[in-house]
């Protein structure tokens, strides 16, 4: 007899997570948390809120940063500059599990919300500072804009052409920090439930970005020569990039090993002979004829629409992918038949959004709630922290909650 599985609960259930938080880091980091469960109270500035929420209005009138980064979560917004939203704020953390900031580097500090104050007056918090370079050494006071750690840490010159670095299209700095804040909250928690004891994480975008710099970093530390921005190109394979179809398309093609290149010869080039010829029988050979084995490849494929390009290289069994626009990808094939798309409530009604790429045990879908007007719910979260109507009337009237 065969018994029903129990749906697990989701694994961050009554866990209570407040941030002070802005842009993309922090706020990616907690929108993890809510996603697995737990609850995230997001304190904003009364007059205007996250400054992400100003970006753009490409999501029906909402920011796509902001949207991207906030569902999920609870507004409440606060006045940190007048003592009593100070106060409202420090009653919110002493019924929380968690606190993350990302404020300018010494705000929180001149708040008290830092992450050592906190955890030495609520030994049971995990307090988490996320901050451009961290909180010593000589750049800890410098701006940290997403692009300017791209720099500071190397991406930038190994991204792009030969002739131009250029940024990722991503902010690659913040979700690099992010990504580590919300592990570090996983793994502080877990400690926590074998001491009781939470404790401070830190992560500076700086050094999250700076480890994902494993391979050209290492290569240059121990080679003594950076890798060189190759594009689309594979500096040491070829043939490795992206070449024109005949619609106007572009299909990516890896070659690894010369049995590739082999089939790639016979069943795509029509020239079985070249899987042979000394000047491309072997990966070296090919790179150093790369002009002339680029030159092969593209003139087969730009006789190719992109659709029967892509049915002769996997028919080949080899590599290949079609360069998309972000576009095409909110219409990926592979996204629609796996069933990760769902729509998530806003201000501005349903929008469309990615689950989250854990798929979680027991059945539990990840929570995706929705994305919260600025202040949506401030009246209610200081009621549940014990705060009395007249006195949430009397912040209000003064301006120091919205």
């Amino acid at each position: 007899m065969e018994h029903a599985v129990d749906q697990l609960p989701p694994p961050l259930e009554g866990i209570t997570v407040v941030a002070v938080e802005q842009a993309v880091s922090a706020p990616f980091a907690t929108r993890q948390l809510a996603d697995l469960g737990a609850r995230v109270i997001k304190v904003e500035r009364p007059d205007g809120g996250d400054f992400a929420r100003g970006y753009d209005t490409a999501a029906r009138g909402l920011a796509s940063h902001f949207v991207w980064c906030n569902r999920g979560k609870e507004s409440v917004a606060l006045d940190l500059k007048d003592p009593r939203g100070l106060a409202a704020v420090r009653r919110l953390v002493a019924g929380a599990d968690v606190f993350v900031q990302n404020l300018a580097q010494g705000a929180a500090a001149r708040l008290g919300l830092d992450a050592a104050t906190l955890c030495a007056a609520h030994p049971r918090l995990v307090a988490v500072d996320v901050s451009g370079y961290g909180a010593g050494g000589p750049y800890a006071g410098k701006r940290a804009y997403d692009m300017l750690v791209q720099c500071e840490a190397g991406l930038v010159s190994v991204t792009g052409t030969p002739e131009q670095p250029v940024k990722a299209g991503i902010p690659a700095a913040d979700i690099a920090a992010g990504m580590y804040a919300f592990s570090g909250v996983l793994a502080a928690l877990l400690r926590r439930g074998t001491t009781g004891r939470g404790g401070v994480v830190e992560v500076s975008m700086l050094e999250a970005l700076a480890e994902w710099m494993g391979h050209p970093l290492h290569h240059a530390m121990h080679d003594g020569t950076p890798p060189a921005r190759t594009g689309l190109a594979h500096a040491v394979i070829a043939p490795y990039d992206a070449y024109p179809t005949a619609d106007g398309g572009r299909v990516l093609l890896s070659v690894q090993n010369d049995r590739e290149w082999r089939r790639l010869a016979g069943a795509v080039l029509g020239r079985p002979d070249l899987g042979d010829d000394p000047a491309f029988a072997t990966n070296a050979a090919r790179v150093a004829h790369r002009e002339r084995t680029d030159a092969l490849v593209a003139e087969a494929l730009a006789a190719l629409p992109t659709d029967e390009a892509m049915a002769r290289l996997e028919g080949a069994d080899l590599a290949c992918a079609r360069l998309r626009d972000v576009r095409e990808v909110a219409g990926h094939p592979q996204l629609a038949a796996r069933g990760r798309w769902r729509e998530v409530g806003s201000p501005a009604g349903p929008l469309r959004a990615l689950l989250p790429p854990i798929t979680l045990p027991g059945g539990a879908e990840a929570r995706m709630g929705d994305v919260p007007a600025l202040g949506e719910h401030t009246g209610a979260v200081l009621r549940a922290a014990g705060m009395t109507d007249d006195e949430i009337a009397e912040l209000r009237r003064a301006g120091v909650a919205a």
